[in-house]
């Protein structure tokens, strides 16, 4: 199911065996909302065997630490308890050279019991491969991931109830794809927005 970042990323988690959880900007696309973000965000289980094999699966992807910090050292709960206690550090943040467009962060603490939200996850088929995303009920704490988007203003109550209708016809809409299908739509979205800033900056230059 590779197509794009995150199906490589995804791919490679699953054949790690890698135990994860996918929230924020892109659970709420897999869960059927329209949302752009760049980043992926995850919650790994946090036991030292499962961190070193997520943190070498993203690494076969050229993922390296934003911090001058080994990333190993993810997996020591010593380590991560000085990271939030002295820096205030809420994610790890990862960055790759070969895919430039997907930054990921990695929680350094649990935002939620990870068994538990384990168990609730939703399991996402993409291409075979099962990606396991938290559940509406535990991503529902990351308020700012999940903003409706803002109604135009208008004191106009035709335009009002035209744009009510097309927002429900969307609704409908995105619930009939399929998680794939919604994952291709942000790869999609990632790409519109490079070339937009490409070419902003093209004519800055000019």
């Amino acid at each position: 199911m590779a197509r794009g970042d995150l199906g490589r990323i995804f791919a490679a988690l699953h054949e790690a065996r890698v135990r994860y959880l996918v929230v924020s900007g892109v659970a709420v696309v897999l869960h059927g909302h329209a949302r752009f973000t760049a980043d992926l965000d995850l919650i790994l289980a946090l036991d030292p065997p499962n961190v070193l094999a997520a943190v070498k699966a993203l690494g076969s992807l050229g993922y390296r630490p934003r911090a001058p910090v080994d990333a190993a050292q993810l997996a020591d709960p010593t380590a991560r308890r000085e990271w939030i206690e002295k820096k205030g550090m809420r994610v790890f943040s990862l960055w790759s050279p070969q895919l430039p467009a997907t930054e990921i962060d990695l929680f350094v603490e649990e935002p939620f019991p990870f068994k538990e939200g384990f168990g609730r996850a939703v399991q996402a088929d993409l291409g075979g491969i099962q990606v396991p995303v938290a559940a509406i009920q535990d991503i529902s704490g990351f308020g700012r991931y999940q903003k409706k988007p803002a109604k135009p203003a208008t004191t106009a109550k035709r335009a009002e109830d035209g744009w009510k209708s097309h927002e429900s016809e969307q609704r409908e809409a995105w619930k009939k794809l399929t998680y794939q299908q919604r994952l291709d739509w942000l790869e999609q979205a990632k790409e519109f927005a490079r070339e937009a800033v490409k070419s902003a900056a093209a004519r800055r230059a000019r």
